[in-house]
């Protein structure tokens, strides 16, 4: 289906492999022009090469202040901001929780979209269709146990997705975030992984608790969170912002 996105100037940050990389795609196919960062400069190498894209480190804010200033001058513009840097962060009990390690986990997942959206918003207020979408996750809207920095994080995105709308409203610009579920991968399997570690039980048995919270029964893949940010990029989305949309399968609970 045609979004209407041909030539849309589009930043997406973590763009160099995972959930990020299949949004880049995603936008490209739609005939968009992108621009990314990732800490991954193979990955990064490895995109296509109308692809504008620099080696960031999301939790360094002038890094990563001065890549929006320069992707925003390789587009000519921008349209649409797409904050999808994150990591999982410790998976630990609360008091054994490492101070430094809940802090990046913070930067990274919460405070690199402070610092993008600051920098974007007068250029999105130029554009005809502008719109930010935020990747938050099921955590953000469901307590998760040994994933306390994580989930708080994720909650903070909801909050700032959720303020911004109402402050960037008069300048129509759309804020949502998308809200993943259990999605194939290999972030997925080191989450599992270490909770299995964590709890003293198999992987299958982890994995198979995990799925017990979901009516449906299967991982989300990158491709359908992807189309989730597309469609909320469109015009189609014209009057849709402010919005916490989850992409899960139904899951009512976190393990």
């Amino acid at each position: 289906m045609d979004m209407g996105l041909n030539g849309a100037r589009v930043i997406v940050t973590a763009g160099a492999n995972g959930i990020g990389r299949v949004i880049v795609e995603a936008f490209r196919r739609e005939g968009a022009r992108v621009a990314t960062c990732d800490i991954d400069e193979a990955g990064l190498a490895g995109l296509p090469e109308d692809v504008f894209r620099a080696r960031v480190d999301v939790s360094d804010a002038a890094a990563l202040a001065s890549f929006m200033d320069e992707a925003v001058g390789a587009l000519g513009g921008l349209d649409c901001l797409v904050n999808n840097a994150g990591i999982a962060g410790p998976t630990a009990k609360i008091e054994d929780l490492d101070v430094g390690a809940i802090e990046q986990c913070l930067s990274i997942c919460l405070m690199s979209q402070f610092v993008t959206i600051g920098r974007a918003v007068a250029h999105l207020r130029q554009s005809v269709n502008p719109s930010i979408v935020n990747i938050s996750s099921l955590a953000g809207r469901l307590g998760f146990k040994l994933r306390s920095p994580y989930a708080a994080a994720k909650w903070g995105v909801i909050g700032l997705t959720k303020s911004m709308a109402v402050e960037l409203g008069p300048d129509r610009i759309r804020v949502n975030a998308v809200l993943p579920g259990i999605v194939a991968g290999d972030r997925q399997r080191r989450v599992l992984e270490a909770r299995a570690q964590s709890r003293g039980m198999g992987f299958a048995d982890i994995e198979r608790e995990a799925f017990s919270y979901t009516a449906i029964k299967e991982y989300v893949t990158p491709e359908q969170i992807a189309d989730q940010v597309v469609f909320l990029a469109s015009d189609r989305a014209k009057t849709i912002s402010g919005q916490a949309l989850s992409v899960c399968g139904d899951t009512n609970m976190l393990g």
